[in-house]
């Protein structure tokens, strides 16, 4: 597999390599001990979740308030969504970037991203199926969520249609008001490699 960082530092895009036969394919998605040696963070699975979603959805900003341990890996089983990774930590020298992937199933890229940072995506066809591998389970209280309508933000949703968005999602406050609010995690160094 093949493990690069994206433009914002604990964010990784990981393609595997494809053995294609009369068959189909074959794909290994995760090795543990590859990804903690490639991006420098180790990564345990403690909770598996699986979203089904219809074409033009947007789930997110979310996040997970440091501490909590929320790193994840992030793929598209079924369809394709174009995946967001936004730099919610207050102090880093990224706050309020993002970064994107256009994930599918054909592709089987992941997301690997390390605790701290916002998730979101769009789906780009019907029924697209995103699963999370989430290296601790959801403790209640400790969830982030950002409008991923925020205009400063400007994420690149290229909308065709008004998205279809959770009413919390849509009441969510901007990034600046987060952080404004003391809501967003606190940037404590380098997430990467050293």
């Amino acid at each position: 597999m093949e493990i690069k960082e994206l433009a914002i530092a604990g964010a990784f895009r990981i393609t595997p390599e494809k053995y294609l036969d009369r068959r189909g394919s074959f794909f290994e998605t995760f090795r543990t001990a590859e990804v903690a040696r490639l991006t420098g963070l180790p990564f345990r699975i403690s909770q598996g979740n699986i979203t089904v979603n219809r074409r033009g959805t947007i789930r997110g900003v979310h996040g997970t308030r440091t501490g909590s341990g929320e790193a994840k890996l992030v793929s598209c089983v079924t369809g394709a969504a174009l995946d967001v990774v936004v730099d919610l930590r207050v102090g880093s020298p990224t706050f309020g970037a993002f970064d994107s992937t256009t994930l599918t199933e054909e592709s089987g890229e992941l997301v690997f991203l390390a605790e701290g940072l916002g998730h979101a995506y769009h789906a780009l066809t019907e029924g697209a199926r995103m699963s999370y591998l989430c290296a601790e389970q959801f403790v209640p209280g400790t969830q982030i969520d950002v409008n991923p309508l925020d205009p400063e933000l400007a994420l690149p949703w290229a909308l065709e249609e008004e998205p279809i968005l959770s009413d919390k999602d849509r009441a969510a406050p901007g990034l600046r008001e987060a952080a404004a609010a003391g809501l967003l995690p606190r940037y404590t160094g380098p997430s990467a490699r050293t």
